[in-house]
């Protein structure tokens, strides 16, 4: 039995995901920094704007438990698992359809001794690495601003891991199924709706309840939930749901991924 396993599980994995993480690595300091520094100032600049500009206006707002907060410190948490969402979705769906249909890098790897699981794994890996960079950086303007309100915010960092995980694996998912450009709008399509709608910039109560329980089924309001409970202290049972999600997440997109890159490029 374990002389019949073995082979199988090497043809998915060879323990060597590092090298496809090495490789985006080296491409993405070479040609898209710019890129990855905009993502950073994006959640930033609508921060400032609506969160301090907008909310001098608003005044305060109140959290999951009823406590009044600034809306700054309202909508922060929230623009910090946007920047978590974005840059795990743009590597894990655009860099990955590129590389797909048209750099040809996939066929390239499996051809080594590589499996369809180092390469989604590799890739993931990337994806969340540029998630947490997005996130860490919004997280620590936020503390420069006072907007954590907690202790619990330093627990914010693996919350965003855990989003961006999500994101990237649940994305590079979808995207091994898209054939053309036009089918890729559809990722930004579902995207905005999300970022606007997930309790991001106004409390979930202010919707119709059939409203209430759709936005309570897109992935974006978990992690919001999420973190805005770390960062404001929130806290509840309700926060083990939020985790439970995403961990299904990864688990769906990574099994996904893998059945999907094998089926294209070694069946």
């Amino acid at each position: 039995m374990t002389s019949s396993t073995g082979p199988g599980i090497r043809a998915l994995y060879a323990g060597n995901a590092r090298s496809v993480m090495a490789r985006g690595l080296l491409a993405t300091r070479s040609t898209n920094w710019v890129i990855v520094l905009s993502g950073v100032f994006e959640p930033i600049f609508y921060l400032l704007a609506l969160g301090i500009g907008l909310g001098s206006y608003i005044g305060d707002v109140t959290d999951a438990q009823g406590t009044p907060i600034s809306y700054a410190a309202f909508i922060a948490p929230a623009l910090l698992a946007v920047a978590a969402m974005n840059g795990a979705v743009y590597d894990s769906t655009w860099n990955v359809f590129f590389k797909m249909h048209f750099g040809k890098l996939y066929q390239g790897m499996l051809a080594t001794s590589l499996g369809p699981l180092d390469v989604a794994l590799g890739e993931v890996a990337l994806a969340l690495l540029r998630g947490a960079a997005y996130g860490t950086a919004f997280l620590l303007v936020m503390q420069v601003l006072g907007l954590n309100l907690a202790w619990t915010a330093i627990l914010a960092l693996p919350a965003l891991l855990l989003i961006a995980f999500g994101f990237a694996s649940l994305g590079m998912a979808i995207t091994s199924y898209l054939k053309t450009f036009q089918q890729m709008d559809w990722v930004q399509f579902f995207l905005l709706p999300m970022f606007l709608f997930s309790a991001t910039f106004f409390p979930i109560t202010v919707y119709p309840e059939v409203v209430q329980w759709f936005i309570m089924a897109l992935p974006l309001w978990h992690g919001v939930e999420l973190v805005r409970g770390l960062t404001t202290g929130a806290l509840g049972p309700e926060m083990l749901i939020h985790v439970g999600y995403y961990l299904g997440m990864v688990a769906i997109g990574l099994v996904f991924t893998t059945r999907r890159l094998r089926a294209l490029f070694l069946d």
